[in-house]
C-alpha cells in the first residue's frame, strides 16, 4: 500500500512539473514584442525539441522581422494547464492562456483567449516543447 501511494505521489508530482514546463512554455511561446523579439524567439528555440524546433530554428528571421514590422507587443498569460497523457517522459498538455496586443500607437485590445495542445519532452535537463496546436 505504501509503494502504491508512493507512485501516486510520483505521478502527480510529474503531471504538476509537466503541467508547469508547458504553461510557462505557452507564455514564452506567445509574448514577443518588437523591441525584443529577436531574444523572444531565442527563447522560444531554446525552449522547444525536434521538428518544432527545426521548424522554429528555420523560420527565426522572418518571425524576428515580421514582430519589429508590426511595432506591437504581445503579452500573454496561462490560465490553466491539465495532462491530457502521459508517459515515462511525454506529456500532451492543454493549456489555456490569454493575449493582449499593444502598439506604439497606443491601442490596446481586449485580451484574447486561446487553447493549445503541448507535447512536451522531458530531455534530462529539460521539459521542452516539441509540438504546438492550435485547439479550436
Amino acid at each position: 500500500m505504501v509503494w502504491d501511494h508512493q507512485q501516486v505521489d510520483r505521478e502527480q508530482q510529474r503531471r504538476a512539473e509537466f503541467a508547469a514546463a508547458a504553461s510557462q512554455a505557452a507564455v514564452t511561446l506567445m509574448s514577443i514584442d518588437s523591441a525584443t523579439a529577436k531574444d523572444n524567439v531565442r527563447q522560444i528555440i531554446d525552449n522547444s525539441t525536434g521538428g518544432f524546433k527545426e521548424d522554429i530554428e528555420s523560420s527565426a528571421e522572418d518571425l524576428v522581422k515580421a514582430a519589429q514590422d508590426s511595432k506591437a507587443s504581445t503579452k500573454a498569460t496561462a490560465q490553466a494547464a491539465a495532462v491530457q497523457s502521459m508517459d515515462a517522459d511525454t506529456a500532451v498538455v492543454l493549456v489555456s492562456s490569454a493575449t493582449t496586443v499593444s502598439n506604439t500607437a497606443g491601442a490596446d485590445q481586449q485580451p484574447r483567449n486561446w487553447r493549445l495542445s503541448l507535447t512536451m519532452v522531458d530531455d534530462g535537463s529539460q521539459i521542452k516543447m516539441s509540438k504546438v496546436e492550435f485547439v479550436p
